[in-house]
């Protein structure tokens, strides 16, 4: 049975962190949202789609798989049937195209404040009153959405409004009739959408917001008994101790992280764990200390599949960032040749469309070249993260690295070349904020 099981529904399943059952669940309640009937769908059916025996779903299965998943059933390992004998489906039974919701989520993350205030629940008020599967896995795809918009874009306000408003839907739910498993998964991916809040206000600069948030997040995190979306606001508040400059706090948070059950047993977690713990120990002064948390996150790195599913608050860590964090540590510890090529190396890395994060790393490399004296050269790099950002205001983050630029530009440089870089970059800068 090993031999034909169906891997792509398996790493479906895994990346949702989803059981047989509820998959089962989240099908049945779907034919019931087109029919007005619910599914008879069983458990050892299921069992049989994810063993491989029956890779030809029912079409009432198969258009519920698709509005459950949002893929095609040929993307979830299944060989389709014929077409149906019995009369088709109206077409407002159909499933729609999963890239429409994608398209119609970005465009409401970027528009008018209007746009992003409107309930996300709205689409669902015609459904039955219970909760289920399928609605979780709506919302974590509204995250996702979010996830990759911060990629390419950074922090900013419509994104931060999107993200509270998919927490307020996702609590929303909670009124309804509802599972306890999915309850907590509601509490989940509320406490998602909050840190996804939170975060775009770190990058924005908005620290004391941020914070607010963060003890939030951290809340819905402990309801949901979920030891990833609580990893996940530890992290977040470590790098928040770190922009106040409260290193010793963000020490302490970067360790929490590596207490995570999920940090225990999960090597991609544990890596980014000690990779935030050496650059709090960096920032608080801690050489030796850091850069020994700086190789274990290496190690562990390692031994991490990256081609294997992950919750997408993750989807930044790899090794593009862990080269991106050494450059930080390097550079903090007083090593700036190694911060120079550990910059270079995550720039490599890096996909073209993670605009905010190759703008932060050439902004870091322009720093390391300067503290290695090559003046010249690192004003020429400083001048391309304002083409990397162009058509997009600079997140707070990076802003803040170009003031550490400047303020060190003017202590290192020549007085001539500190002016001649503030004069030509002052109005870019600063209106960028």
């Amino acid at each position: 049975m090993a031999e034909t099981r169906n891997e792509p529904l398996a790493a479906w399943l895994d990346r949702h962190g989803m059981s047989v059952r509820e998959l089962v669940d989240a099908v049945n309640d779907a034919i019931r949202d087109f029919t007005g009937r619910p599914g008879n769908t069983s458990e050892r059916t299921g069992f049989r789609w994810l063993s491989g025996e029956n890779r030809s779903p029912q079409a009432r299965q198969r258009i519920a798989l698709e509005r459950v998943t949002g893929l095609p059933v040929t993307d979830l390992g299944f060989v389709p049937r014929g077409k149906p004998k019995s009369a088709p489906l109206p077409p407002a039974a159909l499933p729609e195209d999963p890239s429409v919701h994608r398209r119609r989520f970005v465009g409401a993350a970027t528009g008018t404040a209007a746009a992003v205030a409107v309930p996300l629940i709205a689409a669902s008020n015609s459904r039955s009153q219970r909760v289920g599967t399928s609605d979780v896995i709506r919302l974590r795809d509204k995250v996702e959405t979010l996830v990759q918009l911060d990629a390419e874009r950074g922090g900013h306000t419509a994104l931060e409004r999107a993200a509270l408003a998919g927490a307020d839907e996702a609590l929303s739910l909670q009124r309804r009739s509802a599972t306890q498993r999915v309850r907590q998964r509601l509490y989940a991916v509320a406490s998602d959408f909050v840190s996804t809040a939170a975060w775009s206000m770190i990058d924005a600069g908005q620290l004391h917001a941020a914070g607010k948030q963060l003890e939030r997040a951290l809340t819905l995190a402990g309801m949901s008994q979920d030891p990833d979306m609580t990893m996940e606001v530890w992290n977040l508040r470590a790098m928040l101790a770190r922009q106040e400059k409260e290193f010793g706090e963000a020490v302490a948070a970067a360790q929490a992280m590596q207490a995570t059950a999920i940090a225990r047993r999960s090597p991609l977690h544990a890596s980014l764990a000690h990779a935030r713990t050496a650059i709090s120990l960096a920032h608080a002064g801690d050489r030796r200390t850091a850069l020994r948390s700086l190789g274990r996150a290496e190690d562990a790195l390692g031994k991490v599949h990256m081609a294997d599913p992950r919750p997408p608050w993750i989807t930044f860590y790899g090794p593009a960032e862990l080269y991106s964090l050494t450059a930080i540590v390097r550079d903090v510890v007083g090593d700036p040749a190694e911060a120079e090529a550990a910059s270079y190396r995550a720039l490599g890395a890096l996909p073209d469309t993670h605009r905010r994060n190759r703008a932060h790393t050439t902004a870091r490399l322009s720093l390391a070249q300067l503290h290695q004296g090559d003046v010249e050269q690192a004003c020429a790099t400083s001048a391309d993260v304002f083409e990397i950002m162009a058509g997009d205001p600079l997140p707070g983050r990076v802003r803040q690295l170009l003031g550490d630029f400047h303020r060190d530009l003017i202590t290192l440089a020549p007085p001539r070349v500190a002016h001649e870089w503030t004069d030509r970059y002052r109005t870019e800068w600063s209106t960028s904020a």
